[in-house]
């Protein structure tokens, strides 16, 4: 399994779009083969850094979905709302010595 935080800054003014977009989009990508998770979460005091958290059945699976029409077109309207350069990490659960 993959876990996958991205990190985004939108333009002040932008953010409502983000918001719109990622409204309509969510479930699509919520079904897609391979997504078993998604979650959008924001910064509280900034008002424009919002953070997916998304888990996926495997790396091949992240990678298909990046891939695809859906992944193109959704990146293509998100990316003209950013206000800085995304930021994307694989994560894992850290182990507890």
């Amino acid at each position: 399994m993959i876990n996958r935080l991205v990190k985004m800054e939108f333009l002040p003014d932008q953010v409502h779009s983000f918001r719109e977009l990622f409204a309509r989009q969510q479930q699509q990508i919520r079904n897609f083969p391979g997504c078993l998770h998604l979650e959008l979460w924001e910064h509280p005091d900034s008002g424009n850094t919002f953070f997916t958290f998304s888990k996926w059945e495997s790396a091949a699976a992240l990678e298909t979905y990046r891939q695809s029409d859906l992944f193109r077109d959704t990146w293509a309207q998100t990316k003209v709302l950013f206000a800085a350069k995304p930021a994307a990490w694989s994560v894992t659960p850290a182990a507890i010595l």
